[in-house]
């Protein structure tokens, strides 16, 4: 039978849960897409700065830096921040979100990529508010399991996840609903649909199942790795070939509205 998961952090405590494993989360999580950022960049009053918030390993800030003239990618975590992808136009920096030392009124664009959920969603959406210029534009997204193509596959996948459903933390719960239940104070804009694809083979596939913050955890506690057991079997599912994996991303978009003069 399983140990009990770690009790939870509370709600404004830093969840980290990706420090240990920043090298493997930067080399083995997929891309966003293009065409995510352009569209982005097309909303905005201006190209001139753009604040990524738990950037990670900075996937989104990079991607950002081809559509603006700076970027500042914030995250809590020395590790992620170290391991992140080095870029001319990205500036990186440690700090939280809630509190990311940006001047008022200084960003065009604020993103958050797969790490809204791990915040203080109260105290970041003040900090978005004070940190956007006027007309300017936040987004937040996220994505929960890839789609295989493969109903072997799906079903291996699934077996997976139940088997370390009870270690993943309590914010994934937010992850699998979209963000839908987050408090969001922005005039929403409604968005096109985006997916993130890769094109893998099974030891790539397998890397990214290991940075799941549940297979860490489960791993950190246990002393096994929970993705052994699934190995032969998504081999003779997967084969060979390479394969390309599809996560449809949960897109929220809103516009900071201009104060009225008094």
């Amino acid at each position: 039978m399983n140990p009990l998961p770690p009790a939870e952090p509370g709600p404004s405590a830093f969840s980290d849960h990706f420090s240990a494993v920043a090298a493997g989360y930067a080399a083995s999580r997929p891309r966003y897409p293009d065409a995510l950022f352009s569209w982005l960049a097309s909303l905005v009053p201006s190209r001139r700065c753009a604040w990524d918030a738990g950037t990670g390993n900075g996937q989104a800030a990079t991607a950002l830096a081809g559509h603006f003239d700076q970027v500042i990618a914030t995250d809590a975590s020395p590790e992620q921040i170290a391991a992140a992808a080095p870029h001319p136009r990205v500036d990186y920096r440690v700090a939280a979100a809630e509190r990311c030392g940006l001047a008022s009124a200084s960003a065009d664009l604020v993103t958050v990529a797969q790490a809204f959920h791990w915040f203080d969603v109260s105290a970041f959406n003040a900090e978005a508010a004070r940190v956007l210029r006027p007309d300017g534009i936040v987004a937040v997204w996220t994505y929960a399991l890839p789609v295989l193509g493969d109903p072997l596959l799906e079903a291996e996948l699934g077996r997976l996840h139940d088997s370390v459903r009870s270690w993943w933390p309590a914010e994934r719960r937010l992850v699998e609903t979209g963000y839908r239940t987050l408090a969001f104070p922005f005039p929403e804009l409604a968005a096109p649909h985006f997916d993130m694809t890769a094109d893998w083979d099974l030891d790539r596939f397998l890397a990214y199942l290991r940075t799941w913050s549940a297979v860490t955890r489960y791993r950190d506690a246990t002393g096994t790795d929970p993705v052994a057991p699934a190995v032969e079997p998504f081999t003779t599912a997967w084969g060979r070939a390479v394969r390309t994996v599809r996560w449809p991303l949960s897109l929220r978009v809103g516009r900071m509205q201009r104060t009225a003069r008094r």
